[in-house]
């Protein structure tokens, strides 16, 4: 991200909470285009109310959200649309469509209302599915899909919309190993063309080897934001996570968490 370029997403001095609960405050934090960064914390960190309210699903009670340099609050669901794409971890439960059909929602964004799907749509949608490897399911019903392979057809949607910025809720959740790091090595090439994805992991190795940063989450705010190495440390993963854990170092120098017990008497800061 040059100086002169607005970040894809850009978090200011947020806060959310529900029912005069404080889940989120004073949240900090960028994505610009080329990036691939993970976001990491504790169950109900608010990892999954984050990309909600990047995405303008929800409104702050402190604090703005810049999709592209404009305020969320100021664009169109069309306009965010275009701007970014969101994979939630509770995907909605799928209509009677085949999985290309499904995939092709993703092209919405891009068509008035009626409009057939032109060449460009067909182009982008082929390609996510290729991309996520399910070009012998385009013809099945997505009902009659395994979790895993809908979960991938959730993805291959997201991928369609064409968006520079991907908002991803553990898109790795329910993969098999061959197809999580497979995801993964899709993100990270997504980031290398130029775009911007913040994608919410709880395997924190595979977070490490694979992204440019980890923004970890706890107590409602970014505990940290850096490269791996500074954010997967033992005195970390016991102060957030509660855990006693070795870091041991892959041949290329990446963290790899080897988790050995809870620490007794203590939670996860959340």
């Amino acid at each position: 991200m040059t100086a002169a370029a607005a970040p894809l997403v850009e978090a200011v001095n947020l806060g959310f909470g529900y029912g005069g609960r404080a889940v989120l405050r004073e949240v900090d934090f960028r994505v610009g285009a080329g990036e691939l960064v993970a976001l990491c914390g504790p169950n109900g960190a608010g990892k999954s109310t984050l990309l909600r309210l990047l995405l303008g699903l929800h409104a702050p009670a402190a604090g703005e959200i810049r999709l592209g340099g404009a305020p969320v609050a100021s664009l169109s669901r069309r306009e965010i649309a275009r701007r970014a794409a969101l994979l939630p971890q509770d995907a909605p439960a799928d209509l009677p469509l085949t999985a290309r059909e499904s995939v092709a929602l993703g092209r919405l964004a891009h068509l008035d209302r009626f409009q057939p799907e032109s060449r460009a749509d067909e182009e982008a949608v082929a390609r996510a599915l290729a991309a996520t490897d399910i070009q012998a399911l385009a013809d099945r019903p997505v009902a009659e899909l395994s979790g895993g392979e809908r979960h991938r057809v959730h993805l291959a949607r997201a991928l369609a919309q064409d968006a520079r910025l991907l908002l991803l809720d553990e898109p790795i959740a329910g993969l098999d190993v061959a197809h999580q790091l497979q995801a993964l090595d899709l993100l990270r090439a997504l980031a290398d063309t130029g775009r911007g994805v913040l994608v919410a992991l709880h395997d924190l190795s595979l977070a490490a080897r694979r992204c440019d940063r980890m923004i970890l989450l706890s107590g409602g705010t970014v505990r940290v934001d850096a490269a791996p190495d500074q954010v997967v440390t033992p005195a970390l993963l016991a102060e957030v996570f509660g855990v006693r854990a070795d870091v041991l170092r892959d041949a290329a120098g990446r963290p790899l968490v080897v988790p050995l017990s809870a620490l007794a008497g203590r939670e996860a800061a959340r």
